[in-house]
């Protein structure tokens, strides 16, 4: 891959990696609109969108650090088109 190849991926990974990090930054729509739920059913519904929620950013964390591995290879050469099309193979 030639410097401009890795400059263009450089900054892609860069943009998308901020966008990732600004949505997880946000806070958990439950907390904007928490209400004192009498109703059981109302309770429990509160309570699967909250256990959602954090298996979401769960999966934004993980995003991130594997946006900040391939940003990693990038710098240290070992990224590649090759690579990717190996491992989508597999």
């Amino acid at each position: 891959m030639n410097e401009r190849q890795r400059d263009y991926f450089r900054r892609r990974l860069l943009a998308w990696r901020e966008e990732v990090v600004k949505e997880a930054m946000q806070p958990p729509p439950y907390l904007l609109h928490e209400l004192n739920r009498s109703d059981v059913v109302d309770r429990a519904s509160a309570e699967t969108d909250r256990s959602l929620e954090l298996r979401a950013r769960g999966r934004q964390h993980k995003l991130i650090s594997k946006i900040d591995a391939a940003l990693n290879r990038l710098e240290d050469g070992t990224y590649g088109f090759a690579k990717k099309l190996v491992n989508r193979l597999l």
